[in-house]
């Protein structure tokens, strides 16, 4: 089984396709439910099967500090200790390790870093954070990067762009080909557009099975993200899939497939669940608010979720301010059930040549009950 992706239609920019992997295929444009830890919080593998997802996102960060890369592989791989025989793509811990400020040192090798957990003293490189994803038996394996903050002068975003791309090269010549396997690159280059083409032309020299557009969504706004997409998305391989990292609300899942992205991940739709807050089709609901209180009705009528099917708003509503637990399972499920239901609409719209019809009925649909 060779890892590929293969176009069925396409509508402006916007694509849909299949990507083959050796763990099962996958429809694009999708989104990935985030399981940082081996699980999706707050869901059963099962359930996260249900809600329609095909592929999950699992973090080498955390892995390697909790359980652990070797003690996952003696167990079998992450599909087995996790349950999910589908495809798993890892992010190679990055972004977290970015996130820990003072706790981290950044040299050209590789980062040294604070464990979060019990301060211990670590390092990862290019090399390592590839072996770590090798052994976690990861279908989609990222290449070590720097995340470049925002905001950042073009001189900052330059050199880190530029330190991510010779990381990138090491991280390809460490990864071990198999059948049905890939590794993607990953683009910075901040909000500039021409550090952006820069590594998009430095990845592609080097060679990878998918690319990924990151430091976005992190605090550059929606209007400045669309543009770094639309001057880097048709720089990048149209034969190879793109993944838009860390994003995002249904909104911007809209702007990005229709500028050509295909993967998706983030914890908005898991960690909103776990507040109280829904996503529908008439908008963003939160469900503490009083006036549920006595709402009959379902979260959202178009939804056949659990929550939405078999429950009231009342009832969670209930939940949450009782503080029970069964209010974030179903307020996640329910989530990941819309984001799902809102890609597989955007992938038959696209083969119907209808993806404008479909955003701009979304985007009507939300205005009509946010509270």
């Amino acid at each position: 089984m060779t890892f590929s992706w293969r176009p069925t239609a396409t509508d402006g920019a916007a694509r849909a396709g299949v990507l083959h992997t050796a763990h099962g295929a996958v429809e694009t444009p999708v989104f990935m439910p985030v399981g940082t830890a081996g699980t999706v919080k707050a869901m059963t593998a099962d359930a996260v099967r249900a809600t329609g997802a095909a592929i999950v996102l699992g973090n080498t960060y955390h892995l390697m500090l909790r359980p652990g890369a070797e003690l996952v592989a003696r167990l079998g791989g992450l599909h087995r200790f996790m349950d999910w025989p589908g495809p798993i793509l890892t992010d190679s811990g990055g972004f977290q390790v970015m996130s820990l400020g003072k706790l981290r040192t950044l040299n050209a090798d590789g980062v040294t870093f604070r464990s979060h957990l019990d301060g211990a003293k670590l390092r990862l490189t290019p090399e390592s954070a590839v072996e770590i994803q090798h052994l976690l038996d990861s279908t989609i394996s990222m290449v070590l990067d720097e995340c470049t903050p925002f905001p950042a002068t073009h001189a900052e975003a330059a050199a880190s762009m530029e330190l991510s791309m010779r990381w990138a090269a090491r991280g390809r010549a460490a990864f071990r080909a198999r059948d049905g396997y890939g590794l993607f690159g990953i683009v910075q280059g901040g909000v500039f557009p021409d550090l952006r083409a820069r590594s998009a032309a430095s990845l592609t020299a080097t060679g990878f099975d998918g690319y990924a557009i990151g430091g976005l969504a992190v605090g550059e706004g929606q209007a400045s993200m669309f543009e770094v997409l639309e001057a880097t998305v048709p720089l990048l391989p149209a034969e190879k899939p793109r993944y838009l990292m860390g994003v995002g609300t249904p909104d911007d899942l809209l702007g990005a497939v229709a500028r050509g992205v295909d993967m998706f991940d983030c914890v908005m739709p898991t960690r909103a669940g776990r507040t109280g807050r829904a996503y529908t089709s008439r908008g963003v609901l939160n469900m503490r608010n009083a006036r549920h209180a006595e709402d009959p009705g379902p979260i959202d009528p178009a939804c056949g979720c659990p929550a939405c099917s078999r429950h009231s708003r009342a009832y969670l509503h209930h939940l949450f301010r009782a503080s029970e637990m069964l209010g974030p399972m179903l307020l996640t499920w329910h989530n990941l059930t819309y984001y799902q239901a809102l890609m597989r609409g955007m992938r038959a719209a696209i083969s119907g040549g209808q993806l404008a019809q479909f955003t701009s009925s979304a985007r009507a649909g939300w205005l009509g009950d946010e509270a």
